[in-house]
């Protein structure tokens, strides 16, 4: 294959010329450059050597010897490095120059851009330009190299990361390759694109993808709940005008839970002996 069809991809080439900065290889046609800040290697006139080839911050095509997992075709996680407002989020292929995901296949809402440290499934693209840059691994894709769960993994809990958003929900490739879909009542705030999460499986479907909640176990809601609500006590020195039958809008709106969990929290509370109600008031239970 020639060099300006396998921008992108790993090839085999002919060291052609040596020179101070680094070698020229060749496919018969082209010439390249491989610097020498791109190789560990001393190469020899005229042997053969595997390489990469991408496009340096000029358009040039350029070599290293330094093979990432992910090139044209070829799916894996990357990292993200960095995030420039207006023109996309960086990530980290394995070589000296990090790929860009332009703010075009970015989610429209900034709030759910990727930040550094979060990985994303990718793979490479090559324009018309000869310019590199990433593309995200769609449903299909997905599909492809998810595996499926079972009925034995119902209520499991897992850990993955976000690979698509929307409004509706988000999507999520777990740890174990399962395809899992986070409807919006499951999550408390909306996960970032490339962002890693802890759940629970609350479904299987027929063809093995999974439900997912990010939303903590009821047991785990109550004891949350019931700090809060201590939390909120302690703020007011161990008194707040809200009992059991507070208005719901009202509990919500302070403490952002629903009546029927407030009521749950603030009876175990009282059943512990934590507080007491008192004409239309919760107290902090003092030590006798």
């Amino acid at each position: 294959m020639l060099i300006n069809e396998s921008i992108g991809r790993v090839i085999q080439l002919e060291v052609a010329r040596k020179t101070d900065f680094g070698y020229f290889l060749t496919d018969g046609t082209e010439d390249v450059l491989l610097h020498k800040n791109e190789t560990q290697q001393d190469l020899e006139l005229e042997t053969s050597v595997e390489v990469f080839l991408y496009t340096d911050s000029q358009g040039r095509i350029a070599a290293t010897t330094t093979i990432p997992k992910i090139t044209v075709g070829e799916y894996d996680w990357a990292e993200v490095s960095d995030v420039k407002s207006g023109i996309g989020v960086f990530l980290d292929i394995g070589i000296n120059k990090d790929m860009l995901l332009g703010e075009e296949d970015l989610p429209a809402h900034k709030s759910v851009w990727p930040q550094v440290g979060d990985l994303l499934y990718i793979t490479l693209r090559v324009n018309r330009n000869n310019r590199i840059y990433v593309k995200l691994a769609t449903d299909p894709i997905i599909d492809e190299k998810s595996v499926k769960a079972t009925r034995a993994d119902f209520n499991k809990s897992i850990h993955g990361f976000i690979y698509r958003t929307a409004k509706v929900g988000s999507w999520i490739f777990t740890a174990e390759g399962f395809k899992g879909f986070i409807h919006e009542s499951q999550r408390q705030v909306e996960p970032r694109l490339g962002e890693k999460v802890e759940g629970r499986i609350i479904d299987v479907k027929e063809d093995g993808t999974i439900n997912v909640s990010l939303l903590p176990r009821k047991e785990e809601a109550l004891d949350l709940d019931a700090e809060k609500i201590l939390s909120i006590l302690n703020e007011r020195n161990g008194a707040m005008p809200y009992w059991d039958k507070s208005l719901p809008e009202d509990i919500q709106n302070r403490f952002m839970m629903s009546k029927a969990a407030f009521k749950r929290a603030l009876g175990r509370l009282m059943k512990e002996g934590k507080v007491y109600q008192e004409e239309g008031w919760t107290y902090i239970k003092k030590d006798e």
